[in-house]
């Protein structure tokens, strides 16, 4: 993609001044440090990621070295923060990766970036309700003898999750929060009680050998646990709704990565202590999803086995709620810079939440899930086929979009400065971005090259690239949505990426 010439600033009037104020901007002084950073938080779903994407990733790729591998993506994570958090101090926007892509690198990629990131944070957020539906009528089966189908909790999931999407961002931060501050603890104390009760090979550093990344898997095991750090980069995203978002935006961005990066490192660690790590591939091999219940049982009993099967899915939860509301930020500044209708740029007057955005995810999450339930072929049919299907190809198909995007906003960061005439300035912020550009790039190659190996196809499926072309299709189509608006509107093509500057410049000419 290609820097467009046209990117100056934009006409003080045309086309797209008809909202009122309140309509137009999302409202300020909702978030604070702590609502920003478990609004962020959230997101990565730290239990759902214990549970299910560290025993996967053992299981699977036969990596022992897992928590190293959260190290080395912790620091490639940073690198990539620190030009993306200098991003934030220039741009307010609740477009965010689409907004600093096309600051760096033009209108018209970031339209591409735009609708990247709408189909790819739609994808993670519907993934979850396979697993989440699953799981709720696991617990129904097991705790109330009763058997139903997975879909049922799923579409209620996705009504509440729509309503609460529609309440104002500090009252979402404080259900977040809830969720999310009790299952880090049961977490932390199933982390605490394996290292005072380890397995056979005692309290072993054996996963910090560099050595236990070694084989063909290590590349396809990176695709698995970057996706577990999915989250922290939405803080630019809340940027207008915070009284700081120069300060707050890039305060939270570091505390969310480096305390995901030690928070998964140790975690992980902690299973292999657990079992021991000449263990941990047979028995997560054996154990598989259950992996994590199979050890809190022996040493903290069934009733906090049973605590942490209800908290594995209010974390689910969480997480639904977090990716929506970014979802619903993203469709509220595509709307308000012509990306998508102008009904989706206007907030609900009471909430000064984007309403529209909101309910667009809600039906999406809605029809998804619809016809993933008329698909299922139960009892005849595979019972873990929400599970395998739902949320391993959805939650694929968005990890290998949001890193796309990373590479491609690490780009942009370069860019950006070096336009400015800042690149003296900035020189290691420069730096760190060409260096986190670079490594995630070869991560989003290593996604594609092993995707069949990500959703579980077999050799040769068509899935291998019909998934990931998902992604293709939606950066190809906002590139077309970007050169139609150059060549047609070309004021609002100068807008992309404004956001309330745009706005501010409407009012301006008009007074």
């Amino acid at each position: 993609m290609t820097t467009d010439s046209s990117r100056t600033s934009p006409p003080a009037s045309g086309g797209i001044n008809t909202f009122k104020g309140q309509e137009r901007a999302l409202r300020a002084d909702r978030l604070g440090t702590g609502g920003l950073l478990l609004s962020v938080l959230a997101a990565t779903a730290p239990l759902m990621v214990v549970a299910g994407v560290m025993p996967t990733t053992f299981a699977v790729m036969g990596i022992v070295g897992q928590p190293l591998l959260f190290v080395v993506l912790g620091v490639v994570l940073i690198l990539f923060s620190v030009g993306y958090a200098e991003m934030s101090r220039h741009v307010h926007n609740a477009g965010a990766f689409y907004a600093y892509i096309s600051r760096g690198l033009g209108g018209t990629a970031g339209a591409a970036a735009a609708l990247v990131a709408l189909v790819a944070y739609n994808a993670l957020q519907v993934g979850i309700y396979g697993i989440f539906g699953f799981e709720v009528s696991g617990l129904f089966a097991t705790y109330a003898d009763l058997e139903i189908a997975w879909w049922i909790p799923a579409l209620v999931a996705a009504l509440a999750v729509g309503l609460l999407g529609w309440l104002k961002i500090d009252v979402n931060a404080r259900v977040l929060g809830v969720l999310l501050v009790i299952e880090v603890l049961l977490v932390v104390i199933f982390d605490v009680a394996a290292l005072a009760d380890p397995g056979k090979d005692g309290l072993s550093l054996h996963a910090f050998n560099p050595d236990t990344l070694t084989g063909a898997g290590v590349g396809t095991a990176l695709c698995f646990c970057i996706a577990a750090f999915l989250g922290f980069e939405q803080a630019p995203v809340y940027a207008e709704e915070t009284s700081r978002p120069h300060v707050l935006v890039p305060r939270v961005m570091f505390f969310a990565v480096g305390g995901v990066a030690v928070f998964f490192a140790l975690s992980s660690w902690a299973l292999t202590v657990a079992t021991g790590p000449s263990a941990i591939v047979g028995t997560s091999q054996k154990q598989s999803a259950g992996l994590l219940f199979f050890l809190t049982e022996s040493r903290l009993g069934g009733t906090f086995t049973d605590v942490l099967h209800v908290l594995f899915v209010t974390g689910m939860f969480a997480a639904l709620l977090s990716f929506h509301n970014v979802v619903a930020r993203y469709a509220f500044a595509m709307g308000r810079e012509g990306l998508l209708p102008a009904a989706f740029g206007r907030t609900s007057g009471s909430s000064g939440a984007p309403g529209t955005g909101s309910l667009l995810q809600t039906v999406v999450a809605v029809v998804v899930v619809a016809a993933f339930a008329l698909a299922d072929d139960k009892p005849t049919g595979d019972p873990t086929a929400p599970v395998l299907h739902l949320f391993t190809w959805f939650g694929n198909i968005g990890a290998l979009g949001v890193i796309v995007l990373m590479a491609a906003a690490s780009l942009s960061v370069v860019v950006f400065f070096v336009r400015r005439g800042a690149a003296g300035a900035q020189a290691w912020r420069l730096v760190t971005s060409a260096l986190a550009g670079i490594a995630l790039l070869v991560i989003a190659g290593y996604t594609v090259k092993d995707f069949e190996v990500l959703v579980g196809a077999g050799p040769g499926s068509s899935l291998s690239w019909v998934l990931p072309g998902i992604i293709g299709v939606a950066a190809l189509a906002g590139v077309v949505l970007g050169l139609v608006l150059r060549a047609r509107a070309p004021e609002k093509h100068a807008r992309i990426g404004l956001g309330n500057e745009a706005f501010q410049l409407d009012k301006a000419a008009s007074s």
